[in-house]
């Protein structure tokens, strides 16, 4: 295994630890496949969390976005994908704090398991399952984007800062 890669989106040079070639897959996949240009997507998206005056800092995955707005995240994970479900459901949740993103996806590159960032249901399974650029721009026209219940938030953030943790052999680049 190789010490470090060039990223697909970014072009930048990343380590290859944890699930870094998985992610590298979802992104040409989302390119190749499912028609997202290269600038919807955004890789290491830096997250700070406010919680109650103690500050918590991490980054996603992958940020998608569509017209300027963040529409789906997706945690690229190396194991069990149902055990990423509620830390991608949170960050759907929090990231943004003007609405929810209405997609949650956890993928190991081979399978995916996507969930509406809202309710938490599931709502597919499988690669070919993740929302194409076009049925994010659809869904946009069709649906209006809400934000969290204020009294939610700071629990949802306990909840994405408790899964977060427990990533091991991930490389952040913040401080």
């Amino acid at each position: 295994m190789c010490d470090s890669l060039c990223d697909f989106v970014t072009g930048r040079t990343v380590a290859n630890v944890g699930a870094e070639e998985n992610r590298q897959f979802v992104e040409k996949y989302l390119v190749n496949v499912k028609g997202y240009p290269k600038d919807s997507i955004v890789v290491d998206f830096p997250l700070s969390l406010d919680l109650n005056g103690d500050f918590f800092e991490t980054e996603l995955d992958l940020v998608i976005h569509v017209d300027g707005l963040p529409m789906m995240v997706i945690k690229c994970a190396a194991a069990s994908l149902d055990s990423r479900v509620r830390e991608v459901v949170a960050a759907a949740r929090i990231l943004f704090p003007y609405h929810q993103l209405p997609f949650a996806v956890v993928s190991d590159g081979v399978t995916a398991l996507i969930h509406d960032g809202i309710s938490g249901k599931k709502t597919g399974e499988g690669l070919s399952e993740i929302p194409s650029f076009a049925d994010l721009k659809e869904w946009l026209c069709n649906h209006r984007l809400i934000p969290m219940a204020p009294d939610r938030v700071l629990r949802q953030r306990l909840v994405f800062r408790t899964y977060d943790t427990l990533n091991v052999n991930v490389h952040r680049h913040t401080s």
